[in-house]
């Protein structure tokens, strides 16, 4: 084999910067956070980027002509906001453009992706399909390298990493990879660097770029899926070593395999069959279609936006004078809360409820008892220093038979597999028709448990590295800046309720996306418990008293987990309330209660299988079977219809019907002047809220390239991701019936602070700007004095003007559901 030199013209650090770049950014499963799915090019504004991913890419980045012309038809893009699209992109003939988007679609085709090309080329002239002969191969070695408990395949993994590993795997085992003995024997030798190899395929390293770009495109979910563990070694529980240059050269090699065994050792290489260079990243000429679809999108976008700023633009009359309050619940700002919010409210007219991140201001990891690893407890991008640990557990993980290895052994495994066998039909059989929680079943209650006790008083010493707990003035730090973000200063009830949520699923591998972002994919259980003991703490209170915050001896901070799925709430440490708060509790636990029902009744509304004309109980308990049922794809929609982020008051939305479609974070614009509270909150809003609603948006808008596809073929590949079948690449994005009720708006952020303040806050952070620069996230301010909106475009402010009359005020009878009701009043 040819071992030359190459050319030093090619920049090898520079092309791997740039595979990297544009590869899918999937974590594995366990770390499922949202995330902006064209990050690649959030660099660009958002209809360039979008415009550059679909002709580079191929992808389906807007819907079709056809389509938001029916959605015009239907009175869901408003004519009068369309006009106001056109005249705020200064469009020189109006009425021509106008003419043009009620044209049939006549012009528009699949577009040809040009990334592939230059092998699809080469490939031809080989007259074999390398992807079938390469790609199952390679998909297995890496799955079993990166397995993470299901293989049933031993590798001897080397500490040294992926590549030496199968290195080591073909000196030793019988059952070869590289099946050209004079192939093999380079490989084991480990002659070839990554050039090498793409010298003997390739030839002139001009075309090197081009060719691996081709290359890794054609599995991105894998080749991301390993750019993000190099980045990010802790992704996994049972970490492994690996590189997407490891990975490369290794395909390279089964690549130079099979071509001289198929075809021979004088096999054409790239620059014999291709006259030159792609260059795909030059200059791309702009789509007529996509020039219109963003219009269109646009005018989609703003038609639902227009009916929220004109219904915020009504905000009713707020009592003067201190009230008193029975209760006080914060909850995430999660969209899944808004709704239960509402009816907290509307039950008991003396709550008053927050929202905040779910993380509720307190970043650490969190070791439950008996885990070997931690659970990362705060927003992705932050690296905690502290450490909680879950110590004095009395009952230990449920012992089931069926988790056990006792059919691994041929002995033993002949007989447990018989009677297990009919066990499971039996289980089975009743999980079908009785559905109930069972080992199976993934939860969230599972990550901590509730009679545990948590080191979260500092002594001093540290684990790996870590904190353990946190001192008296820490702990102060974060409480006050906690409420202070919030505007929660004064005035405390006697019962402050800190709400996390999580969710319950069978069957499920995405199911850390049903949990809390802020959270890093984890329930926000921990995060509320720790919290509500720092606020409780009595020397916490005496140095908050010292910042100016007095919270009375005789409230109480509790923590308590919402879970979204089956809509129940449970609460911790409620044995240490004292004598005269548990009748109050008892109370408010009614409240929350019949509040959980309404919610799930509305809720119900979108799943196909409920009859809206059930009562609320059943109802509530067709909703909660759902969580657990082994046949159900949907057991609830999580995020989709998500479009709005509401920094400000609750004043300015409690009379809106937000229609769950609202992520909602609590904010006191005139005790933050110099903005330096709302800093904090939009850096943290601007990724996590932006993340989960662009990846809901590209998912729905290509479910089969930036989405999952359904859920129906998913296998799971080493717990590390979702493959359709055993050989196929794995799937990034979100499974189509997550994604199926979606109406893919961008994100809308209304921020209740004087303009001002909001252009020099979001300018502070460069990474916040982006989103707001660059338009991947709308942004209107309102002015807390005048009650005027501006709207950020072209890097500026410029006052908006609401246009809609049909607000989307809340019914009186939507709060009070009752039985006769019928469903189509209650939107």
């Amino acid at each position: 084999m040819n071992h030359s030199v190459h050319s030093k013209s090619f920049d090898w650090k520079e092309t791997l910067h740039r595979i990297k770049h544009y590869l899918p950014d999937q974590a594995p499963l366990k770390d499922f956070i949202h995330h902006n799915t064209l990050h690649a090019f959030q660099h660009e504004s958002f209809h360039k980027g979008l415009h550059l991913a679909n002709q580079l890419f191929g992808y389906q980045v807007y819907l079709s002509l056809p389509e938001y012309q029916e959605l015009f038809a239907q009175g869901k893009i408003k004519e009068e906001i369309l006009d106001q699209v056109l005249q705020r992109r200064k469009i020189k003939d109006p009425i021509a453009i106008k003419k043009e988007l009620f044209l049939p679609d006549n012009f528009s085709k699949p577009t040809e992706k040009p990334i592939g090309s230059l092998r699809k080329i080469w490939k031809s002239k080989l007259g074999i399909t390398l992807e079938d002969l390469i790609q199952p191969l390679l998909f297995r070695v890496l799955g079993i390298y990166l397995d993470q408990g299901v293989s049933s395949a031993d590798l001897p993994i080397r500490e040294s990493g992926f590549w030496d590993t199968v290195r080591h795997w073909e000196d030793q085992s019988w059952n070869h990879l590289i099946l050209h003995p004079e192939v093999r024997k380079d490989f084991i030798d480990g002659k070839w660097s990554t050039t090498d190899l793409l010298e003997n395929l390739v030839g002139d390293s001009s075309f090197y770029e081009d060719f691996l770009l081709d290359l890794q495109f054609e599995h991105p979910g894998w080749s991301g899926l390993i750019s993000n563990i190099e980045n990010n070694p802790n992704s996994l529980f049972d970490p492994r070593t690996i590189t997407l240059e490891e990975m490369i050269r290794f395909e390279l090699t089964l690549e130079l395999d099979v071509i001289t065994r198929k075809v021979g050792s004088t096999f054409p290489k790239v620059d014999e069959v291709v006259s030159a260079p792609m260059h795909y990243f030059k200059e791309v000429v702009a789509s007529e279609t996509n020039g219109l679809c963003s219009i269109w999108q646009e005018a989609y976008e703003f038609s639902f936006y227009d009916q929220v700023i004109g219904g915020m633009s009504f905000q009713k009359e707020t009592p003067k004078g201190k009230k008193s309050f029975n209760f006080q619940a914060i909850f995430c700002i999660d969209d899944r809360e808004c709704s239960l919010r509402r009816y907290v409210e509307a039950i008991d007219p003396q709550s008053q409820t927050w929202g905040t991140p779910g993380f509720f201001g307190v970043t650490f990891y969190f070791q439950p008892e008996g885990a070997a690893h931690f659970h990362k407890l705060c927003p992705a991008p932050v690296t905690p220093i502290h450490l909680i640990q879950e110590v004095n557990i009395q009952n230990k993980w449920i012992n089931d038979a069926h988790l056990k290895r006792t059919t691994h052994s041929m002995v033993r495994g002949f007989w447990a597999s018989i009677w297990l066998g009919f066990q499971s039909i039996i289980r089975l059989t009743k999980q079908l028709f009785l559905p109930q929680k069972s080992p199976f079943t993934s939860s969230s209650d599972d990550l901590m448990n509730p009679k545990s006790t948590l080191t979260i008083d500092s002594f001093g010493t540290t684990y790996q590295g870590l904190k353990i707990g946190f001192t008296v003035e820490e702990m102060a730090d974060r409480v006050y800046n906690f409420l202070k973000s919030i505007g929660l200063t004064n005035n405390f009830a006697p019962l402050v309720y800190l709400v996390g949520h999580g969710a319950t699923s069978t069957n499920n591998p995405h199911f850390s996306a049903y949990d809390c972002g802020a959270c890093s994919g984890r329930p926000g259980s921990v995060n509320a418990r720790v919290m509500s003991y720092f606020a409780n703490k009595m020397e916490v209170r005496l140095a908050l008293k010292a910042k100016g915050i007095s919270i009375p001896d005789s409230s109480r901070f509790l923590g308590g987990l919402h879970d979204t799925t089956r809509d129940e709430i449970q609460f911790y440490d409620e044995e240490g309330l004292p004598n005269e708060l548990r009748a109050l509790h008892q109370k408010n636990l009614e409240t929350f209660s019949t509040a959980l029902q309404k919610n799930a009744q509305e809720r119900s509304r979108k799943f196909e299988r409920i009859s809206p004309s059930l009562a609320h109980s059943t109802i509530y308990q067709k909703v909660q079977n759902r969580s657990i049922s082994l046949f159900e794809p949907r057991p609830e929609l999580n995020h989709a219809t998500n479009c709005l982020c509401i920094i400000g008051r609750r004043e300015l939305t409690d009379h809106l019907f937000l229609d769950r479609r609202s992520f909602l974070n609590s904010y006191q614009p005139f005790d933050d002047p110099d903005g330096k509270f709302l800093e904090g909150i939009v850096n943290a809003a601007a990724p996590v809220c932006g993340g989960i609603n662009l990846e809901y948006y590209f998912s729905r808008m290509d479910p089969h390239r930036l989405g999952a596809g359904t859920k129906l073929p998913h296998n799971v590949m080493g717990l590390i991701g979702v493959t359709n079948g055993i050989d196929g690449d794995l799937r990034p994005g979100l499974p189509t019936q997550m994604i199926e009720v979606h109406e893919p708006l961008r994100l809308m952020m209304i921020i209740d602070q004087f303009p001002e303040i909001v252009s020099k806050v979001i300018q502070r952070n460069p990474a916040t700007f982006e989103w707001f620069q660059n338009e991947w996230i709308h942004l209107i301010v309102r002015n807390p004095q005048t009650g005027n909106f501006y709207l950020w475009n072209k890097n500026q402010f410029s006052p908006y003007f609401p246009m809609s009359v049909d607000l989307p005020t809340l019914p009186h009878t939507f709060i009070h559901l009752e039985d006769s009701i019928p469903i189509s009043q209650l939107s």
